[in-house]
């Protein structure tokens, strides 16, 4: 195909970015800029703000233990899928996904049920004798990251299973008959091959995490505020417009510095494998 055919094909789609996307993000981040003394005196007022920066920390804190958690349950599980049957593959993908199937709201809602002062976990605490009366955890902070494991696990074993599947077998074998153990060879040569798969599914999750809404709302309340929540709160309750934009931008640069800082950790991982090659 050639190049100007392949640009015509595309030019459909760069449209509807424009249109959809960038010009109506520029209308809203550009006044932010428009700072009394500074262009940036927005978002300087936002960071010397004790409040904020509270809220700011908190979203990235969630967002980076959730991404954590999910690839240390994620890529295991990504292995075990990656090395069954086709057919089991296939029903264990499935089972992995389904949770995906159901609105995020329901999900948020048996977590409530699960998590709450009579949910199942507060009732086995209390019959074992762990506690005299139910623990607070629900509108924690714990509730949030239970919740959004929950909901970005799965992206992060499908993404991580389609890298693994590719991975033949015999590179695990290669590695064991030169004496590595299984977890040695796992780790020396199926995790760095992995890596772009593990990257991928560390951006969605984090990403998605830092910029949900239902899930943080229903399970961490008022009182543990997210970006997310805040930028609803800001825009709709209080008609703070502006400063709605500001926290959109923000989220957006930690987003854009977040991928890069785990593309740089990829690299330096694969120079370091090649190193030790």
């Amino acid at each position: 195909m050639k190049k100007s055919s392949a640009f015509i094909m595309v030019v459909p789609g760069l449209v509807i970015l424009a249109v959809c996307l960038f010009l109506p993000l520029l209308r809203v981040i550009v006044p932010t800029f428009a700072g009394e003394n500074y262009p940036l005196d927005s978002y300087l007022e936002f960071f010397q703000d004790e409040y904020y920066r509270t809220i700011f920390f908190r979203t990235v804190k969630i967002a980076l233990i959730t991404t954590a958690a999910c690839m240390i349950g994620g890529v295991p599980t990504a292995y075990f899928i990656s090395r069954c049957s086709r057919k089991w593959r296939g029903i264990l993908l499935a089972v992995s996904i389904f949770p995906m199937m159901t609105n995020s709201v329901i999900r948020s809602f048996a977590w409530i049920n699960i998590l709450g002062s009579n949910g199942i976990v507060n009732q086995f605490l209390m019959a074992v004798g762990f506690a005299d009366k139910p623990v607070k955890l629900l509108y924690t902070e714990f509730a949030i990251i239970i919740g959004s494991v929950y909901l970005f696990l799965p992206l992060m074993i499908v993404t991580v299973s389609g890298v693994m599947e590719n991975i033949g077998d015999d590179m695990m074998e290669a590695a064991q008959s030169l004496g590595a153990g299984r977890l040695t060879a796992f780790m020396k040569v199926i995790f760095p091959m992995s890596l772009p798969g593990i990257i991928v599914g560390g951006i969605l999750v984090f990403t998605g995490t830092l910029t949900a809404y239902t899930t943080p709302q229903l399970l961490g309340g008022n009182t543990n505020m997210v970006m997310a929540t805040f930028i609803y709160q800001r825009a709709m309750a209080v008609g703070d417009w502006n400063g709605a934009a500001v926290i959109s931008l923000i989220m957006i640069v930690v987003t854009l510095v977040v991928i890069k800082g785990f593309n740089a950790l990829a690299n330096r991982l694969d120079r370091r494998g090649e190193s030790n090659g």
